[in-house]
Protein backbone atom coordinates (compact mmCIF):
# COMPACT_ATOMS: atom_id res chain seq x y z
CA UNK A 1 0.00 0.00 0.00
CA UNK A 2 1.35 2.91 -0.65
CA UNK A 3 1.47 6.64 0.96
CA UNK A 4 -0.39 9.39 -0.67
CA UNK A 5 2.01 12.73 0.32
CA UNK A 6 -0.86 14.38 2.65
CA UNK A 7 -0.32 11.65 4.82
CA UNK A 8 3.27 11.34 4.36
CA UNK A 9 3.12 15.01 5.75
CA UNK A 10 0.81 14.56 8.38
CA UNK A 11 2.60 11.93 9.66
CA UNK A 12 6.34 13.73 9.37
CA UNK A 13 4.90 16.70 11.44
CA UNK A 14 3.60 14.33 13.99
CA UNK A 15 6.89 12.53 14.57
CA UNK A 16 8.79 15.92 14.75
CA UNK A 17 6.26 17.35 16.92
CA UNK A 18 7.10 14.52 19.52
CA UNK A 19 10.56 15.25 18.95
CA UNK A 20 9.95 18.62 19.83
CA UNK A 21 8.10 17.99 22.75
CA UNK A 22 10.64 15.74 23.94
CA UNK A 23 13.58 18.75 24.13
CA UNK A 24 10.87 20.62 25.53
CA UNK A 25 10.66 18.26 28.75
CA UNK A 26 14.57 18.37 28.79
CA UNK A 27 14.49 22.16 29.30
CA UNK A 28 11.73 22.27 31.29
CA UNK A 29 12.72 19.95 34.09
CA UNK A 30 17.02 19.91 33.85
CA UNK A 31 18.24 21.73 37.13
CA UNK A 32 21.74 23.56 35.05
CA UNK A 33 21.32 26.72 33.27
CA UNK A 34 23.58 24.89 30.28
CA UNK A 35 20.31 23.32 29.42
CA UNK A 36 17.45 25.01 31.10
CA UNK A 37 18.89 28.74 30.00
CA UNK A 38 21.37 28.09 26.38
CA UNK A 39 19.21 24.77 25.60
CA UNK A 40 22.42 23.10 25.00
CA UNK A 41 20.53 19.56 24.48
CA UNK A 42 18.84 17.64 21.59
CA UNK A 43 16.21 14.76 21.26
CA UNK A 44 15.08 12.39 18.33
CA UNK A 45 12.97 8.99 17.72
CA UNK A 46 14.63 6.19 15.82
CA UNK A 47 12.93 3.46 14.27
CA UNK A 48 13.52 -0.06 15.88
CA UNK A 49 16.50 -0.48 13.28
CA UNK A 50 17.97 2.16 14.93
CA UNK A 51 17.53 4.62 12.05
CA UNK A 52 16.45 8.26 12.39
CA UNK A 53 12.82 9.02 11.60
CA UNK A 54 12.32 12.50 13.46
CA UNK A 55 15.05 14.94 15.42
CA UNK A 56 14.21 17.98 17.08
CA UNK A 57 15.05 21.89 16.62
CA UNK A 58 18.58 21.90 18.66
CA UNK A 59 22.46 21.59 18.19
CA UNK A 60 23.20 20.44 14.83
CA UNK A 61 26.25 18.89 16.06
CA UNK A 62 24.29 16.69 18.46
CA UNK A 63 21.73 15.61 15.92
CA UNK A 64 24.19 14.67 13.24
CA UNK A 65 26.49 12.58 15.57
CA UNK A 66 23.54 11.18 17.56
CA UNK A 67 22.57 7.95 15.56
CA UNK A 68 25.92 6.91 15.68
CA UNK A 69 25.52 6.12 19.89
CA UNK A 70 21.96 4.94 18.65
CA UNK A 71 23.74 2.15 16.74
CA UNK A 72 26.57 1.68 19.43
CA UNK A 73 24.68 1.14 22.02
CA UNK A 74 22.45 -1.49 19.58
CA UNK A 75 25.18 -3.00 18.60
CA UNK A 76 26.77 -3.15 22.45
CA UNK A 77 23.62 -4.34 24.18
CA UNK A 78 21.57 -7.27 22.62
CA UNK A 79 18.77 -7.59 24.67
CA UNK A 80 16.42 -4.63 25.48
CA UNK A 81 13.18 -4.66 27.88
CA UNK A 82 10.31 -2.23 28.64
CA UNK A 83 11.93 0.35 31.24
CA UNK A 84 15.24 -0.38 30.00
CA UNK A 85 17.60 2.99 29.63
CA UNK A 86 20.86 3.11 28.37
CA UNK A 87 23.64 5.88 28.71
CA UNK A 88 26.45 6.71 26.86
CA UNK A 89 29.23 9.43 26.03
CA UNK A 90 31.96 7.58 24.63
CA UNK A 91 33.17 9.31 21.94
CA UNK A 92 34.76 6.39 19.96
CA UNK A 93 31.03 4.40 20.35
CA UNK A 94 29.19 7.24 18.20
CA UNK A 95 29.70 10.13 21.47
CA UNK A 96 31.07 13.41 20.60
CA UNK A 97 32.89 14.47 23.64
CA UNK A 98 32.42 13.39 27.53
CA UNK A 99 30.23 16.28 28.77
CA UNK A 100 27.48 15.18 26.21
CA UNK A 101 25.54 12.14 27.79
CA UNK A 102 23.49 10.63 25.59
CA UNK A 103 19.72 8.36 26.74
CA UNK A 104 18.66 5.81 24.32
CA UNK A 105 15.43 4.36 25.55
CA UNK A 106 13.47 1.46 23.43
CA UNK A 107 9.89 1.78 22.97
CA UNK A 108 7.33 -1.56 22.99
CA UNK A 109 3.95 -1.64 21.64
CA UNK A 110 2.26 -4.74 23.13
CA UNK A 111 5.48 -6.29 23.77
CA UNK A 112 7.00 -5.48 20.32
CA UNK A 113 10.05 -3.09 19.73
CA UNK A 114 9.17 -0.81 17.67
CA UNK A 115 12.02 2.05 18.32
CA UNK A 116 13.49 4.56 20.22
CA UNK A 117 13.54 7.88 21.58
CA UNK A 118 17.18 9.09 22.31
CA UNK A 119 17.90 12.98 23.71
CA UNK A 120 21.88 13.99 24.04
CA UNK A 121 22.89 16.82 26.75
CA UNK A 122 25.76 18.93 27.80
CA UNK A 123 26.65 18.23 31.45
CA UNK A 124 28.77 21.41 33.00
CA UNK A 125 30.48 18.57 34.68
CA UNK A 126 31.64 15.21 33.82
CA UNK A 127 35.12 15.21 35.96
CA UNK A 128 38.21 15.34 34.63
CA UNK A 129 41.26 17.24 35.21
CA UNK A 130 39.81 20.83 34.95
CA UNK A 131 36.35 21.97 36.57
CA UNK A 132 33.42 22.18 33.55
CA UNK A 133 35.35 19.25 31.75
CA UNK A 134 36.51 21.53 29.01
CA UNK A 135 39.85 20.85 29.79
CA UNK A 136 42.47 22.81 27.24
CA UNK A 137 45.17 21.31 28.48
CA UNK A 138 44.56 17.98 27.88
CA UNK A 139 46.62 15.49 25.53
CA UNK A 140 44.38 12.51 26.43
CA UNK A 141 40.90 11.12 26.59
CA UNK A 142 41.28 9.87 30.24
CA UNK A 143 42.09 13.90 31.66
CA UNK A 144 38.88 14.58 30.39
CA UNK A 145 36.42 13.24 32.29
CA UNK A 146 34.18 10.38 32.72
CA UNK A 147 33.79 7.76 30.27
CA UNK A 148 30.85 5.73 29.41
CA UNK A 149 30.24 3.17 27.09
CA UNK A 150 27.30 1.84 26.42
CA UNK A 151 25.15 0.93 29.92
CA UNK A 152 21.95 0.51 31.56
CA UNK A 153 20.83 3.45 33.72
CA UNK A 154 17.54 1.70 34.29
CA UNK A 155 16.79 -2.27 34.07
CA UNK A 156 12.97 -2.94 33.65
CA UNK A 157 11.88 0.68 34.99
CA UNK A 158 13.98 0.76 38.06
CA UNK A 159 17.41 3.09 38.61
CA UNK A 160 20.70 0.69 38.65
CA UNK A 161 21.72 2.46 41.90
CA UNK A 162 25.18 1.42 41.84
CA UNK A 163 26.27 2.96 38.62
CA UNK A 164 24.18 6.28 39.24
CA UNK A 165 26.28 6.14 42.62
CA UNK A 166 29.67 5.94 40.45
CA UNK A 167 29.05 8.96 38.44
CA UNK A 168 27.91 11.27 40.80
CA UNK A 169 30.95 10.53 43.14
CA UNK A 170 33.10 11.43 40.03
CA UNK A 171 31.60 14.67 38.83
CA UNK A 172 32.02 18.09 41.18
CA UNK A 173 28.12 19.34 41.22
CA UNK A 174 26.59 15.58 41.68
CA UNK A 175 23.41 17.84 42.69
CA UNK A 176 22.94 19.74 39.29
CA UNK A 177 24.07 16.13 37.33
CA UNK A 178 21.49 14.09 39.24
CA UNK A 179 18.62 16.82 38.39
CA UNK A 180 19.95 16.91 34.69
CA UNK A 181 20.17 12.97 34.21
CA UNK A 182 16.37 12.99 35.77
CA UNK A 183 15.31 15.01 32.80
CA UNK A 184 16.99 13.12 29.99
CA UNK A 185 15.03 10.57 31.97
CA UNK A 186 11.30 12.09 31.28
CA UNK A 187 12.47 13.60 27.68
CA UNK A 188 12.63 10.10 26.74
CA UNK A 189 9.54 9.01 28.59
CA UNK A 190 8.14 11.79 26.81
CA UNK A 191 8.90 10.57 23.83
CA UNK A 192 7.64 6.64 24.41
CA UNK A 193 4.29 7.53 25.26
CA UNK A 194 3.85 9.96 22.18
CA UNK A 195 5.17 7.75 20.22
CA UNK A 196 3.20 4.94 21.57
CA UNK A 197 -0.09 7.12 21.14
CA UNK A 198 0.76 7.99 17.58
CA UNK A 199 1.25 3.96 16.57
CA UNK A 200 -2.28 3.12 18.45
CA UNK A 201 -3.75 6.09 15.90
CA UNK A 202 -2.32 4.27 12.99
CA UNK A 203 -1.42 1.13 13.46
CA UNK A 204 2.10 -0.94 13.65
CA UNK A 205 2.29 -2.29 10.07
CA UNK A 206 1.07 1.28 8.93
CA UNK A 207 3.83 2.47 10.95
CA UNK A 208 6.76 0.99 9.28
CA UNK A 209 5.26 2.01 5.93
CA UNK A 210 4.65 5.11 6.97
CA UNK A 211 8.72 5.31 7.90
CA UNK A 212 10.16 3.87 5.15
CA UNK A 213 7.95 6.25 3.45
CA UNK A 214 9.66 9.07 4.79
CA UNK A 215 12.92 7.94 4.64
CA UNK A 216 12.44 7.48 1.06
CA UNK A 217 10.94 10.42 0.47
CA UNK A 218 13.81 12.51 2.27
CA UNK A 219 16.61 10.47 -0.03
CA UNK A 220 14.78 11.83 -3.45
CA UNK A 221 14.52 15.03 -2.20
CA UNK A 222 18.47 15.35 -1.56
CA UNK A 223 19.45 13.70 -4.35
CA UNK A 224 17.30 16.38 -6.12
CA UNK A 225 18.66 19.17 -4.77
CA UNK A 226 22.14 17.40 -5.45
CA UNK A 227 21.49 16.97 -9.05
CA UNK A 228 21.04 21.22 -9.38
CA UNK A 229 25.28 21.73 -8.57
CA UNK A 230 27.55 21.86 -11.25
CA UNK A 231 29.26 18.19 -11.31
CA UNK A 232 32.87 18.55 -10.75
CA UNK A 233 35.62 17.89 -7.53
CA UNK A 234 36.23 20.98 -5.60
CA UNK A 235 38.76 21.49 -3.18
CA UNK A 236 39.24 24.12 0.16
CA UNK A 237 41.20 23.82 3.08
CA UNK A 238 41.14 26.11 6.03
CA UNK A 239 42.95 25.66 9.63
CA UNK A 240 42.03 25.95 13.67
CA UNK A 241 44.61 28.59 15.01
CA UNK A 242 46.23 25.57 17.27
CA UNK A 243 45.61 22.81 19.24
CA UNK A 244 46.21 24.11 22.34
CA UNK A 245 49.49 22.60 22.99
CA UNK A 246 51.76 24.49 19.95
CA UNK A 247 51.62 27.21 17.67
CA UNK A 248 50.46 25.08 14.58
CA UNK A 249 48.10 25.54 12.43
CA UNK A 250 45.55 22.29 12.27
CA UNK A 251 45.12 22.08 8.81
CA UNK A 252 41.75 20.40 7.33
CA UNK A 253 41.53 19.38 3.85
CA UNK A 254 38.64 19.01 1.65
CA UNK A 255 37.82 17.28 -1.86
CA UNK A 256 33.63 17.43 -2.64
CA UNK A 257 32.62 15.65 -5.55
CA UNK A 258 29.66 16.45 -6.71
CA UNK A 259 27.96 13.50 -9.07
CA UNK A 260 24.72 15.23 -10.23
CA UNK A 261 23.97 12.67 -12.58
CA UNK A 262 23.19 10.14 -9.66
CA UNK A 263 22.62 12.62 -7.29
CA UNK A 264 25.31 11.81 -4.26
CA UNK A 265 28.25 13.46 -3.44
CA UNK A 266 31.74 12.42 -2.14
CA UNK A 267 33.54 14.18 1.14
CA UNK A 268 37.00 13.21 0.91
CA UNK A 269 39.07 14.78 3.94
CA UNK A 270 42.52 13.34 2.89
CA UNK A 271 45.22 15.79 3.69
CA UNK A 272 44.06 16.77 6.78
CA UNK A 273 46.89 16.95 9.44
CA UNK A 274 47.37 14.09 11.65
CA UNK A 275 45.20 13.44 15.23
CA UNK A 276 47.37 16.11 17.81
CA UNK A 277 48.61 16.51 20.91
CA UNK A 278 45.73 19.13 21.95
CA UNK A 279 42.53 18.49 22.81
CA UNK A 280 40.95 19.66 19.18
CA UNK A 281 40.69 16.37 17.54
CA UNK A 282 37.13 15.14 16.27
CA UNK A 283 35.89 11.41 16.25
CA UNK A 284 34.10 10.49 12.98
CA UNK A 285 30.65 11.31 14.28
CA UNK A 286 31.66 15.15 14.64
CA UNK A 287 33.04 15.21 11.23
CA UNK A 288 29.89 13.25 9.96
CA UNK A 289 27.51 15.62 11.61
CA UNK A 290 29.61 18.80 10.18
CA UNK A 291 29.28 17.24 6.71
CA UNK A 292 25.90 16.05 7.51
CA UNK A 293 24.57 19.43 8.32
CA UNK A 294 26.28 21.37 5.31
CA UNK A 295 25.42 19.41 2.64
CA UNK A 296 21.70 19.96 3.68
CA UNK A 297 22.41 23.39 4.24
CA UNK A 298 23.85 24.34 0.41
CA UNK A 299 21.02 22.51 -1.25
CA UNK A 300 17.63 22.00 0.31
CA UNK A 301 17.53 22.79 4.05
CA UNK A 302 13.86 21.90 3.97
CA UNK A 303 14.73 18.36 3.62
CA UNK A 304 12.87 16.36 6.59
CA UNK A 305 16.61 15.17 8.22
CA UNK A 306 16.71 11.62 9.27
CA UNK A 307 18.19 8.60 7.94
CA UNK A 308 17.37 8.83 4.36
CA UNK A 309 19.35 12.23 4.04
CA UNK A 310 22.02 10.98 4.74
CA UNK A 311 22.15 8.15 2.10
CA UNK A 312 23.19 10.15 -0.81
CA UNK A 313 26.54 11.42 1.43
CA UNK A 314 29.61 9.59 1.39
CA UNK A 315 32.73 10.32 3.84
CA UNK A 316 35.92 9.48 3.45
CA UNK A 317 38.06 10.66 6.47
CA UNK A 318 41.31 8.79 7.16
CA UNK A 319 41.65 7.10 10.83
CA UNK A 320 44.53 8.74 12.56
CA UNK A 321 43.70 12.48 11.43
CA UNK A 322 42.07 15.44 13.56
CA UNK A 323 38.79 14.46 11.58
CA UNK A 324 38.48 10.79 12.51
CA UNK A 325 40.60 10.31 15.79
CA UNK A 326 41.56 7.08 17.55
CA UNK A 327 41.84 6.48 21.24
CA UNK A 328 43.68 7.73 23.66
CA UNK A 329 43.01 11.27 21.91
CA UNK A 330 41.86 14.20 23.42
CA UNK A 331 38.56 14.93 22.07
CA UNK A 332 37.05 17.61 23.98
CA UNK A 333 37.29 20.52 21.36
CA UNK A 334 36.77 18.70 18.52
CA UNK A 335 33.22 18.59 18.88
CA UNK A 336 32.79 22.25 19.69
CA UNK A 337 35.79 24.12 17.48
CA UNK A 338 36.96 21.34 14.44
CA UNK A 339 33.66 20.94 13.69
CA UNK A 340 32.60 24.51 12.69
CA UNK A 341 36.13 24.64 10.69
CA UNK A 342 34.99 21.77 8.62
CA UNK A 343 31.59 23.49 7.89
CA UNK A 344 33.65 26.51 6.98
CA UNK A 345 35.97 24.01 4.62
CA UNK A 346 32.79 22.58 2.87
CA UNK A 347 30.66 25.74 2.13
CA UNK A 348 34.03 27.39 0.91
CA UNK A 349 34.62 24.15 -1.46
CA UNK A 350 30.92 23.84 -2.49
CA UNK A 351 30.98 28.02 -2.70
CA UNK A 352 32.50 26.40 -5.85
CA UNK A 353 29.55 24.24 -8.01
CA UNK A 354 27.30 26.88 -6.43
CA UNK A 355 28.55 30.30 -5.89
CA UNK A 356 24.82 32.04 -5.34
CA UNK A 357 23.89 29.70 -2.52
CA UNK A 358 27.08 30.36 -0.20
CA UNK A 359 27.97 32.37 2.91
CA UNK A 360 31.20 34.28 4.28
CA UNK A 361 32.81 32.52 6.67
CA UNK A 362 30.95 32.71 10.29
CA UNK A 363 32.38 33.45 13.92
CA UNK A 364 34.10 29.94 13.19
CA UNK A 365 34.04 29.32 16.86
CA UNK A 366 32.13 28.28 19.90
CA UNK A 367 34.09 30.49 22.64
CA UNK A 368 33.67 27.96 25.10
CA UNK A 369 34.51 28.94 28.44
CA UNK A 370 34.73 26.79 31.08
CA UNK A 371 34.83 28.29 35.02
CA UNK A 372 34.85 26.65 38.62
CA UNK A 373 35.33 26.78 41.92
CA UNK A 374 34.37 27.08 45.47
CA UNK A 375 30.64 29.42 45.91
CA UNK A 376 31.29 31.43 49.02
CA UNK A 377 27.70 31.64 49.15
CA UNK A 378 27.05 28.00 49.71
CA UNK A 379 30.78 26.80 50.69
CA UNK A 380 29.73 23.84 47.99
CA UNK A 381 31.61 23.55 44.85
CA UNK A 382 30.73 25.08 41.32
CA UNK A 383 31.29 25.23 37.43
CA UNK A 384 29.39 26.83 34.64
CA UNK A 385 30.19 26.15 30.78
CA UNK A 386 28.90 28.70 27.89
CA UNK A 387 29.75 29.07 24.64
CA UNK A 388 29.00 32.72 23.68
CA UNK A 389 27.65 34.15 19.80
CA UNK A 390 29.76 36.28 17.56
CA UNK A 391 29.04 37.38 13.71
CA UNK A 392 27.27 35.70 10.90
CA UNK A 393 28.97 35.54 7.54
CA UNK A 394 27.00 37.52 4.60
CA UNK A 395 25.49 36.40 1.49
CA UNK A 396 24.41 37.58 -1.46
CA UNK A 397 21.44 39.98 -1.06
CA UNK A 398 21.87 40.21 2.93
CA UNK A 399 24.11 41.20 5.59
CA UNK A 400 25.68 39.06 8.43
CA UNK A 401 23.55 38.58 11.91
CA UNK A 402 25.07 40.14 14.62
CA UNK A 403 25.82 38.05 18.15
CA UNK A 404 24.39 34.57 16.84
CA UNK A 405 25.31 31.29 17.42
CA UNK A 406 26.71 29.79 14.27
CA UNK A 407 26.36 26.35 12.43
CA UNK A 408 27.05 23.96 14.69
CA UNK A 409 26.58 25.68 17.72
CA UNK A 410 22.46 26.23 17.62
CA UNK A 411 22.07 27.70 21.57
CA UNK A 412 21.88 30.44 23.34
CA UNK A 413 24.08 32.71 25.24
CA UNK A 414 23.23 32.50 29.27
CA UNK A 415 21.03 35.41 30.53
CA UNK A 416 22.75 37.96 32.71
CA UNK A 417 20.33 37.35 35.31
CA UNK A 418 20.38 33.67 35.26
CA UNK A 419 24.29 33.78 35.54
CA UNK A 420 24.60 35.68 38.31
CA UNK A 421 21.73 34.10 40.44
CA UNK A 422 23.63 30.86 39.87
CA UNK A 423 26.93 31.36 40.38
CA UNK A 424 29.40 33.84 41.96
CA UNK A 425 30.04 36.09 38.92
CA UNK A 426 29.08 39.28 37.40
CA UNK A 427 28.61 40.30 33.85
CA UNK A 428 30.08 44.02 33.77
CA UNK A 429 29.88 44.29 29.97
CA UNK A 430 28.18 42.73 27.40
CA UNK A 431 27.69 44.10 24.48
CA UNK A 432 28.17 43.43 20.12
CA UNK A 433 31.66 44.66 18.71
CA UNK A 434 30.63 47.19 16.09
CA UNK A 435 32.90 47.27 12.89
CA UNK A 436 34.16 43.69 13.52
CA UNK A 437 32.26 42.02 10.65
CA UNK A 438 34.12 42.08 7.42
CA UNK A 439 33.39 44.62 4.92
CA UNK A 440 31.45 43.86 1.75
CA UNK A 441 28.40 45.13 -0.54
CA UNK A 442 26.85 43.38 2.43
CA UNK A 443 28.81 43.20 5.50
CA UNK A 444 29.49 40.17 8.17
CA UNK A 445 27.86 39.96 11.28
CA UNK A 446 29.30 41.99 14.41
CA UNK A 447 31.14 39.68 17.45
CA UNK A 448 30.18 39.96 21.02
CA UNK A 449 32.37 41.38 24.18
CA UNK A 450 31.65 39.75 27.22
CA UNK A 451 33.00 40.55 30.83
CA UNK A 452 32.58 38.22 33.91
CA UNK A 453 34.12 38.93 37.03
CA UNK A 454 35.01 36.12 39.34
CA UNK A 455 33.32 38.02 42.84
CA UNK A 456 34.72 36.92 46.31
CA UNK A 457 36.56 33.61 45.41
CA UNK A 458 39.46 32.39 43.22
CA UNK A 459 38.49 30.06 40.06
CA UNK A 460 39.69 28.24 37.48
CA UNK A 461 39.23 29.19 33.55
CA UNK A 462 39.48 26.99 30.69
CA UNK A 463 39.44 28.39 27.31
CA UNK A 464 39.08 27.17 23.85
CA UNK A 465 38.45 29.22 21.44
CA UNK A 466 39.43 30.39 18.32
CA UNK A 467 39.65 32.59 15.21
CA UNK A 468 42.23 34.96 17.47
CA UNK A 469 44.72 34.64 14.70
CA UNK A 470 43.35 33.64 11.46
CA UNK A 471 39.95 35.90 10.09
CA UNK A 472 36.81 34.42 8.93
CA UNK A 473 37.03 34.61 4.89
CA UNK A 474 34.88 37.01 3.02
CA UNK A 475 33.67 35.70 -0.43
CA UNK A 476 33.35 36.71 -3.90
CA UNK A 477 35.43 40.39 -3.08
CA UNK A 478 34.10 40.72 0.74
CA UNK A 479 36.86 41.54 3.41
CA UNK A 480 37.51 38.97 6.25
CA UNK A 481 36.16 39.36 9.76
CA UNK A 482 37.89 40.96 12.57
CA UNK A 483 39.76 38.11 15.02
CA UNK A 484 38.50 37.54 18.48
CA UNK A 485 40.54 38.25 21.57
CA UNK A 486 40.62 37.07 25.29
CA UNK A 487 41.36 39.68 28.03
CA UNK A 488 41.88 39.02 31.86
CA UNK A 489 41.60 42.44 33.10
CA UNK A 490 43.35 42.35 37.26
CA UNK A 491 43.54 45.71 39.02
CA UNK A 492 42.53 47.59 35.71
CA UNK A 493 45.75 46.37 33.53
CA UNK A 494 44.34 44.01 30.66
CA UNK A 495 46.76 40.99 29.49
CA UNK A 496 45.97 38.99 26.61
CA UNK A 497 45.12 35.02 27.34
CA UNK A 498 45.72 32.45 24.98
CA UNK A 499 43.14 31.53 22.58
CA UNK A 500 43.29 27.93 24.29
CA UNK A 501 44.32 27.17 28.22
CA UNK A 502 43.86 27.48 31.51
CA UNK A 503 44.33 30.49 34.18
CA UNK A 504 44.00 30.54 37.99
CA UNK A 505 41.70 33.69 38.38
CA UNK A 506 41.89 35.14 41.66
CA UNK A 507 38.78 37.89 43.45
CA UNK A 508 37.96 40.46 41.38
CA UNK A 509 39.33 39.34 38.05
CA UNK A 510 37.44 40.21 35.29
CA UNK A 511 37.56 37.46 32.11
CA UNK A 512 36.81 39.56 28.62
CA UNK A 513 35.56 37.52 25.61
CA UNK A 514 35.48 39.26 22.26
CA UNK A 515 34.51 37.15 19.15
CA UNK A 516 35.37 37.28 16.39
CA UNK A 517 33.29 39.03 13.08
CA UNK A 518 31.44 37.02 10.46
CA UNK A 519 33.08 37.43 6.99
CA UNK A 520 31.93 39.77 3.81
CA UNK A 521 30.76 39.59 0.83
CA UNK A 522 30.43 41.10 -2.64
CA UNK A 523 33.34 43.82 -2.96
CA UNK A 524 33.25 47.03 -0.44
CA UNK A 525 32.63 49.54 -2.92
CA UNK A 526 29.49 48.04 -4.51
CA UNK A 527 27.65 48.66 -0.93
CA UNK A 528 24.91 50.98 -1.00
CA UNK A 529 25.09 53.60 0.98
CA UNK A 530 28.70 53.15 1.40
CA UNK A 531 29.49 51.57 4.54
CA UNK A 532 30.63 54.07 6.99
CA UNK A 533 32.45 54.21 10.50
CA UNK A 534 30.49 52.53 13.09
CA UNK A 535 29.30 54.36 15.99
CA UNK A 536 32.01 53.41 19.38
CA UNK A 537 28.60 53.35 21.46
CA UNK A 538 26.44 51.75 19.28
CA UNK A 539 25.44 47.79 19.59
CA UNK A 540 24.79 47.26 23.24
CA UNK A 541 23.22 44.80 24.25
Amino acid sequence: MSVDPITLEVARNALEGIADEMNLALIRSSYSPNIKERRDCSSALFDAKGRMIAQSWGMPVHLGAMPFSVKAALQELKEWEPGDVVVLNDPFRGGAHLPDLTFVTPIFHRDTLVGYAANRAHHADIGGMRPGSIPADASEIHQEGLRIPPVKLRRRGRWDRDLLELILANVRTPKERVGDLRAQFAANETGRRRLLEFIERCGPERFRMLVEALLDYSEKRLRAALKTLNPGTYRFEDALDDDGRSARDVRIRAAVTVDAERGSVVVDFTGSSPQVEGPVNAVYAVTASATYYTVRCFTDPGVPPNDGAYRPIAIVAPEGTVVNATPPAAVVGGNLETSQRIVDVLIGALAQAAPERALAACQGTMNNVALGGIDPRTGEPYTVYETIGGGFGARRGKDGLDGVHCHMSNTLNTPVEALETAYPLRVERYELRPGTGGRGRWRGGWGIRRDVRVVDHRATLSLLTDRRRSRPYGLRGGEPGAPGQNVLIRNGHEYELPAKGVVELQPGDVVSIRTPGGGGYGPPEERDPPQREPNPQAGKL
